[in-house]
């Protein structure tokens, strides 16, 4: 390892000297040399301390110039996690979201700081998901940022702020969005939405706005089971690929027919091209889906098959044979209606989850059949009007259960018997699903196969609950919360891309990259930083995504 002298000519016609940290790589039958760090300008050096500092670490390292370990005179003064941010931040960097935001802010009111607390915030969210407090004490002490030496609380949310205010018409999450579809070669065709909830351990709802507007964390139908705690609501949109395109957040109050208007009219201006709209049977309703054929757009929705609409009960009554499109997936294309008023449906059949259905059909039957010889049995022996009471409140319980109530009827004295007639009708759903679509030029098969795709969007909202964490939200005004939801879509915008490049899992790739970390080596002599080598594995994720290696010597610094 040796100091490494280059020179430059200025146009006075002066000459300019830089030195460099070097070692010579040995390559076949060639021998180059690999400049480790660049030190800066000759003149502006204390050249003798670097001489020293330069021979001291020769002293310890191999042939290959990496430090094999710690000797006299030398202790590590500090060690941190580099390799999970620096491939996040290599991908932050590749999808233009800090010069997304800068063009959006402005150069004026944007600053580097800003920029990298932002991106700090978004990889604790895909690292070590934790409160905006502990996120900048692991931003300032655990891993190495490039960039960024150290943040506070204070940070954060300024930087919050600001990116709620940049994002105020989706203008960030647009660019973000589009310079992804370039580094991707994403084709957006079918796009996928959908909604969940998230709460907040609160026990009431915050107070309505001074304008009438309804409070933003509210009580609602809860997808997370907790409709005894306020909440709000998100919306989700995908590509067939998983990719999200954009987040919305709404009142914990909406309903899911109300925001398909919303969503078509933010992503209109957009241009996205030619899109195939993909909902759920929650957003089916005729008028959001004559609002979604506007401007040329088509939609696939899933369809209600019980208590639907009148067409909805004719296409699944149609005689037809099953086409079989993949494995355990078999399909029959129905229109319905004349003319123009003639609709497509596609009716889906899986073997498999038929024969799921039927068991636990069956198993529901035994038990419902069990408890009502129990409470007959128990009526029998009832002796006074306070026992016969409490049988029927058991009757009352059995009659309005969520499950075994689907399967009873009540006769004109009040008695429960098993309705076979609904069981009948309920043995011909078995596996069954229904969809609908507006679009003539799909076929049937990718009617179907799109429709699946949907899974995408949940998946998306099952990472963002969970590897991200996306609650506890500790916050509680509402452009915070905003600002809270929008790290949480770009964090999973970035391990999705990340995934989709290296072809492993976020899991996978955390773990293995977080193994990589920045060493600072303290001597009589100076400090150096130096990044110990990826593994294998590391080292292939890293090139799959086009992001370059950690340089093996970051820094030295003379004493």
């Amino acid at each position: 390892m040796y100091l490494r002298r280059t020179q430059r000519k200025r146009a006075d016609g002066t000459t300019v000297g830089y030195l460099q940290l070097a070692h010579n790589e040995r390559s076949g039958s060639t021998v180059r040399a690999k400049v480790l760090v660049n030190l800066g300008r000759e003149d502006q050096l204390d050249i003798e301390a670097l001489k020293r500092l330069a021979g001291s670490i020769g002293r310890y390292t191999g042939q290959n110039g990496a430090l094999d370990g710690v000797g006299e005179g030398f202790t590590v003064c500090d060690s941190r996690a580099i390799g999970g941010v620096w491939l996040l931040d290599g991908l932050w960097k590749q999808l233009g979201v800090a010069k997304a935001l800068q063009g959006v802010v402005g150069a004026r009111r944007f600053t580097t700081d800003v920029e990298r607390v932002l991106f700090s915030l978004v990889a604790n969210r895909c690292l070590d998901p934790s409160s905006k407090l502990a996120a900048a004490e692991w931003a300032s002490s655990d891993v190495h940022i490039p960039g960024l030496h150290a943040m506070d609380d204070d940070h954060a949310y300024r930087a919050m702020d600001l990116l709620v205010e940049a994002d105020a018409q989706a203008k960030v999450q647009e660019a973000v969005f589009f310079a992804t579809a370039d580094l991707l070669n994403l084709e957006v065709d079918l796009l996928f939405f959908d909604t969940t909830s998230t709460y907040f351990e609160r026990d009431t709802p915050d107070d309505p706005a001074q304008d009438g507007e309804a409070a933003f964390r509210a009580f609602g139908h809860s997808k997370d089971s907790r409709p005894d705690l306020p909440q709000v609501v998100i919306g989700l949109a995908v590509t067939r690929e998983g990719i999200p395109v954009r987040v919305w957040v709404w009142p914990g109050n909406t309903n899911d027919m109300s925001v398909i208007h919303e969503v078509k009219d933010d992503l209109r201006d957009w241009r996205l091209g030619r899109v195939v709209s993909v909902v759920d049977r929650g957003f089916s309703s005729e008028q959001n889906l004559q609002y979604l054929t506007r401007a040329g757009g088509h939609w696939i929705a899933g369809e209600r098959m019980r208590n639907g609409s009148t067409r909805a009960q004719e296409a699944l009554s149609r005689p037809g044979r099953y086409a079989s499109v993949r494995d355990n997936l078999r399909i029959k294309e129905v229109l319905v209606g004349q003319g123009d008023a003639a609709r497509r449906y596609v009716v889906c059949h899986n073997p498999v989850e038929a024969d799921r259905d039927k068991l636990l059909r069956d198993q529901t039957i035994q038990r419902l059949e069990v408890e009502l010889e129990r409470i007959k049995a128990a009526r029998a022996r009832a002796k006074n009007s306070k026992e016969t009471e409490a049988h029927h409140r058991a009757e009352c319980a059995l009659r309005d259960h969520k499950t075994l109530g689907r399967y009873l009827r009540q006769t004109t004295t009040g008695r429960l018997l098993v309705d076979r007639k609904k069981i009948k009708s309920e043995e011909r759903l078995d596996g069954k699903y229904l969809l609908s679509t507006s679009d003539p030029d799909l076929s049937a098969e990718d009617v179907a196969l799109g429709y699946k795709n949907l899974l995408e969007a949940e998946r998306g909202f099952r990472d963002m609950k969970s590897t991200l964490e996306l609650r506890p939200v500790f916050h509680r005004l509402e452009h915070r919360i905003r600002a809270h939801v929008l790290i949480c879509w770009l964090g999973l915008l970035l391990i999705r891309v990340a995934e989709r490049q290296s072809g492993q899992t976020w899991r996978r790739i955390a773990l293995e990259l977080q193994r990589l970390h920045q060493v600072t080596l303290c001597g009589p002599d100076g400090t150096v930083v130096q990044t110990t080598p990826p593994t294998p594995l590391a080292a292939q994720i890293l090139a799959a995504t086009n992001v370059t290696t950690p340089p093996q010597i970051t820094a030295i610094t003379p004493a």
